[in-house]
């Protein structure tokens, strides 16, 4: 007798993949001049891919921090926005959009969104 006995199964996805998600949604939204990695970021990015100084790339995941913390996923995004733009509903709808695409890509539920907006700089609106 041949019975099939259910699969466990788990998925993980790492904080990497979670912050180079989030950060490509975050950039994708209207009013968005660019992700700002300050330098904990940069210095982070460092450590992570052993990269000399000299070389100025930087991580898809910059300006994103995702932190895991007693079962919940934070992610926080610091930015600058377009001159012209409502900050606040620029942060508004970063919140939203890296919520809709981390769960659609990653099915890893969201429990926070933190927007930093670091800079007001001209560009597009």
């Amino acid at each position: 007798m041949n019975s099939a006995v259910p699969v466990r199964t788990e998925y993980i996805a790492e904080d990497a993949v979670i912050g180079a998600v989030a950060a490509h949604a975050a950039a994708s939204v209207p009013g968005v001049i660019r992700l700002e990695p300050g330098v904990l970021g940069v210095l982070g990015h460092l450590v992570r891919t052993g990269l000399r100084w000299g070389n100025t790339d930087t991580a898809p995941s910059a300006g994103v921090r995702v932190r895991h913390s007693g079962g919940w996923l934070k992610v926080q995004v610091d930015l600058s926005v377009a001159a012209g733009a409502n900050a606040g509903e620029v942060g508004q709808a970063v919140q939203q959009e890296v919520v809709r695409v981390v769960e659609e890509q990653t099915g890893m539920c969201v429990d926070a969104v933190s927007v930093t907006v670091l800079d007001i700089a001209p560009g597009p609106q």
